[in-house]
């Protein structure tokens, strides 16, 4: 049987990811397995795209291998060259461009290069191009997570304005699980996270690099909020009609409209019930992540994890999270999907109670999420998980490293590597 470190990923296959590679082991939600020989060859790719033609004939899913697509394998290989334009009168300034680039990247927290596609750096000279290579994984993590919101708030405010004439709360539940899917594939190249709490997950037990954690999170956050947005403006008259033209209220008001965007508790929950509630849903979130990304969990389908199903994988989590933890606190799981859109609805009016309401719940889908995710990761690593990035197979579950410095001093070599 295969293990993490026999399947795990090499960087010397993807000399754009050699980075990513040293510093987290290729782990994210929405990544794709390196090892794979199609992923990672163009010969076994066409092979295998006449195998899926001829097999399965005319499909969405079916390519041709031939003609102009021969010479455009579309975001397979993501052994991309470094970022570079090829349309500069002067070799010098391409470097001195492009050195700017990695640069500005390494001092934002993302690694020096971006993840571009051979061929595809040709316009990088450009300025909005040029943006374009520096923020490529937190604008990928701000569509994804605008994505995930613009299904997720969607369906609530269609389901709640319309007086469940048109859904009910399962369609709440699959519209949510179909955003966070949709996202994944939206975000794959930053990784897919969508989720601060799941982020933090991979920082603690997979190695992910805690200097992307910030601009991740801001780039969640931001999406969030823009989406429940543009959910608000597609709504507003459905709202005016159903609280009354400037008016706005939140739960337990019988016409709250706010519960569109971000969520509210039951009213007879007490804290300990409201806090518990996201910190289960969390915990299993995260157990399950972990097992559909676990490379030598015969269960996760396979050497690399779920692979390609991880994002169907996660519909069917999120709808069973839904359907079995969402009615007390509204299952938010998520601090960017809760605040961002909290932060938006009292912006258009809906005033401070939307972080009185509650007892002040608005703390807990901010608080909750980050401990159930370390809880659920923590569990799965310490009675299932076998690899050696986890802290928890290391000695006294990596306290020993913490304690003696090791940490610290791996983290300021990371640091230096990444200034040269």
């Amino acid at each position: 049987m295969p293990t993490s470190s026999t399947t795990e990923y090499s960087p010397e296959t993807s000399p754009m990811f050699k980075d990513f590679a040293l510093t987290s082991g290729g782990h994210g939600p929405g990544l794709i397995d390196f090892n794979d020989k199609i992923q990672n060859s163009d010969t076994e790719f066409l092979q295998h795209l006449n195998r899926v033609a001829k097999d399965v004939g005319a499909a969405p899913a079916t390519r041709t291998t031939t003609g102009a697509y021969a010479e455009h394998i579309e975001h397979r290989d993501l052994g991309r060259p470094p970022t570079q334009s090829t349309n500069f009168t002067s070799s010098s300034q391409s470097l001195e461009h492009t050195s700017t680039l990695s640069s500005i990247r390494k001092n934002i927290g993302l690694s020096a290069e971006a993840p571009i596609l051979d061929g595809h750096e040709v316009h990088s000279h450009l300025a909005w191009s040029s943006v374009r290579v520096i923020m490529r994984e937190p604008f990928a993590e701000f569509f994804g997570t605008f994505v995930m919101i613009l299904f997720g708030d969607g369906s609530v405010a269609q389901v709640l304005l319309s007086g469940n004439s048109f859904g009910i709360y399962q369609s709440i539940n699959w519209a949510w699980g179909l955003g966070v899917m949709l996202g994944i594939y939206v975000a794959g190249d930053s990784g897919a996270f969508l989720n601060p709490a799941v982020m933090f997950g991979f920082c603690v037990f997979r190695k992910f690099p805690w200097r992307r954690f910030p601009i991740y999170f801001v780039a969640q956050v931001l999406g969030a909020f823009c989406a429940s947005g543009v959910v608000y403006a597609n709504y507003i008259t459905a709202i005016d009609k159903m609280e009354g033209h400037g008016i706005r209220t939140v739960p337990p008001s019988p016409t709250a409209t706010a519960g569109i965007f971000c969520t509210y508790p039951q009213a007879f929950l007490t804290k300990a019930s409201q806090f518990f509630s996201e910190f289960i849903a969390s915990s299993i979130l995260m157990f399950v992540i972990f097992a559909l990304k676990d490379d030598s969990n015969p269960g996760a389908m396979g050497k690399s994890g779920a692979g390609e199903l991880f994002p169907l994988a996660l519909l069917f989590l999120i709808f069973g999270l839904g359907s079995c933890f969402g009615w007390e606190t509204g299952y938010a799981i998520n601090l960017a999907r809760d605040f961002g859109p909290r932060l938006m609805s009292y912006a258009v009016g809906y005033g401070h109670e939307v972080w009185s309401a509650g007892g002040y719940y608005f703390w807990i889908p901010m608080v909750a999420p980050f401990c159930g995710c370390l809880f659920g990761g923590f569990l799965y690593d310490f009675f299932i998980y076998t690899g050696p990035e986890s802290p928890i197979n290391s000695p006294w579950l990596g306290f020993k490293y913490l304690l003696n410095g090791g940490y610290w001093k791996k983290k300021k070599e990371g640091l230096e590597i990444g200034k040269v």
